[in-house]
Parts: C-alpha cells; sequence; structure tokens
C-alpha cells in the first residue's frame, strides 16, 4: 500500500508544518514547535510511524494490533506508539490515528492558543 497521502493529510490540518530533524533521520509533524507524528525507521530499516496518543488508547491498540502497533520508538512508551508500514496498516486506522494525536497534542496548549491555531492565527 502507498502511504504518500499522510503527509497531505497531516499537513491538511490547521496549524500543523513538517520538518526533517536530520540527527534522527525523522519527518516530524508539528504545532507550534511541539510534534505529534514522527516518520522514520527503526534499527532494522523497516519504516514506521509514530504518534501521540493517550495512554489507555496505546494500551488498547497494541492489544488489539500487537505485530502492527508497538510502544513508540524512541519515545515514551505511555505515550506513543509505532506502527510498522510493513504490516499494512488499514487507511482508516492511519487517518484515525494523525486525527487523535493531532487532537492530543492541540489540547496541550492553553486554551487561548488552541483558539488561535484553530482559527489559523498563527
Amino acid at each position: 500500500m502507498n502511504y504518500d497521502w499522510i503527509e497531505n493529510y497531516a499537513l491538511g490540518k490547521i496549524g500543523v508544518y513538517k520538518v526533517f530533524k536530520e540527527e534522527w533521520n525523522a519527518y516530524l509533524y508539528m504545532i507550534d514547535n511541539k510534534y505529534f507524528i514522527m516518520q522514520t525507521k527503526d534499527k532494522e530499516g523497516r519504516d514506521i510511524i509514530t504518534f501521540k496518543l493517550e495512554e489507555a488508547v496505546n494500551l488498547n491498540l497494541r492489544k488489539e494490533y500487537p505485530e502492527m502497533i508497538v510502544p513508540g520508538y524512541y519515545s515514551n512508551k505511555k505515550l506513543w506508539s509505532s506502527v510498522y508500514f510493513d504490516q499494512n496498516p488499514p487507511k482508516e486506522l492511519l487517518q484515525d490515528l494523525i486525527n487523535q494525536s493531532y487532537e492530543v497534542l492541540l489540547n496541550s496548549f492553553p486554551k487561548k492558543r488552541q483558539l488561535e491555531i484553530k482559527e489559523g492565527l498563527l
């Protein structure tokens, strides 16, 4: 499956931009210098995408998809989960994870900043 759509989908969210962090060899999708998605390779060279999610969501996903979704690669294992592309994650699942991850980060900002971001006042 082709996952090129992820970039457009994530960048279509208000306030999101993408950067390449050379020292991590990773693409980060960010709002206000905080990232909510990291796309990179693991130590074996497998393509992965890592999402910031609620702790309970992470635990449920790892139980439901044990071969595909693992604790966050190079991340806090409670707050982040990584998805292996070679396990063919469904598009709908990835879209849902992008949406949830975006909301988790957005909700971490003060209310005033959340409104500014939602109104496109960056």
